[in-house]
């Protein structure tokens, strides 16, 4: 059953649909869509049991495809061009595999249509285990996760989910579901490995990250024979973050008309 993503909407022309990866939402892109939205309506999402979409049990790639496939349709936008950052590269992909007709154009940042092994799951835990009760502000929280999250970068990530409403902090992704589905969220779809489109797509991946190794090159061009790859020098796998200028360089020239 699909969900009715939110979305953060700006600018005019083609459409361009951008999608985050695992604890992010359409804030993460505010910057990027700024400067695409003065070529293209850029239309960012928060996908299932992220930002303020709603909460489902289920998650994984073909449902959350699925999501991406219906708000498309009920918006009445014959194809897009696709964005996908890491969680969101694999529902791009799968997307890009299960109904071609409704992409013109795919741009997969940092991930790989192969499977990961499940990771991240001492952040939900720790998560899970803040004591929302006990904090004033969000640098209360920031301490209690210090022990269990050293890093003060991902530590500021994540909190960007921590919420406050009349007082009472909550988070607004749904943990239990992460928890349950990061498996699935390691995966590629059962299946795909039979389907491959001629779609255009971009691949760009940071030189300093190991999400998009070599020996994926392969896999990545039996899905998507029409791929470019572009590697961005000293970035890690937030390469979008990190190398912004030269991400939406690379990503504005790939859009051109004729290119």
């Amino acid at each position: 059953m699909t969900v009715a993503l939110q979305t953060r909407e700006a600018g005019a022309g083609p459409v361009l649909v951008l999608m985050h990866g695992l604890f992010g939402s359409s804030r993460n892109w505010v910057a990027i869509q700024k400067t695409l939205a003065e070529h293209f309506h850029v239309v960012s999402l928060d996908l299932r049991n992220h930002g303020v979409s709603p909460w489902d049990d289920q998650m994984d790639y073909d449902v959350m495809a699925e999501d991406v496939g219906a708000l498309i349709r009920e918006r009445g936008w014959e194809s897009v061009y696709l964005l996908g950052h890491s969680m969101g590269g694999k529902v791009a992909m799968t997307l890009a595999l299960r109904e071609p007709q409704r992409v013109a154009r795919l741009i997969v940042a940092d991930i790989a249509p192969v499977v990961y092994a499940p990771h991240y799951s001492d952040y939900i835990e720790a998560m899970v285990a803040l004591d929302l009760n006990q904090i004033s502000r969000r640098s209360d929280a920031d301490r209690q996760l210090a022990a269990a999250i050293p890093e003060p970068g991902v530590r500021a990530f994540l909190l960007q989910n921590l919420v406050q409403e009349q007082g009472v902090w909550s988070w607004r992704i749904n943990l239990a579901a992460l928890q349950q589905s990061l498996v699935a969220l390691g995966e590629f779809p059962v299946g795909a490995e039979r389907l491959s489109t001629d779609c255009p797509a971009l691949f760009i991946r940071g030189s300093a990250s190991d999400y998009v190794l070599d020996d994926s090159l392969p896999i990545i061009k039996a899905f998507f024979p029409r791929t470019e790859v572009h590697t961005i020098a000293g970035a890690g796998h937030w390469l979008h973050a990190e190398k912004p200028a030269e991400f939406v360089a690379r990503v504005e020239q790939f859009l051109e008309p004729g290119a």
